[in-house]
């Protein structure tokens, strides 16, 4: 443990951020499973709205920093894929 109270802090903030990331990233995760999930079924509305809300977990990790923007884009971009081969 660190005895000067700036580095104090510094464990603090690290600690506190290090666990919202990990639950971010969980929810990402999750979101994007349960939106697999529901693309492997046969109901395609149902696959949208899962889409439309992992995209958009997606996109705001991204913008947080927490995952790239390009593997953010490439995730939404198998996904809507997969909805379009479904919609076909």
């Amino acid at each position: 443990m660190p005895n000067i109270k700036s580095a104090i802090k510094r464990v603090k903030t690290n600690d506190s951020r290090r666990l919202r990331n990990a639950n971010v990233k969980s929810n990402v995760r999750t979101s994007v499973k349960v939106a697999e999930t529901a693309l492997a079924g046969d109901n395609a509305a149902t696959a949208k709205e899962a889409l439309l809300t992992a995209a958009k977990k997606l996109d705001k990790a991204a913008s947080k920093g927490l995952i790239h923007k390009n593997a953010a884009a490439r995730k939404k971009s198998r996904l809507t894929k997969r909805l379009n081969s479904l919609n076909a």
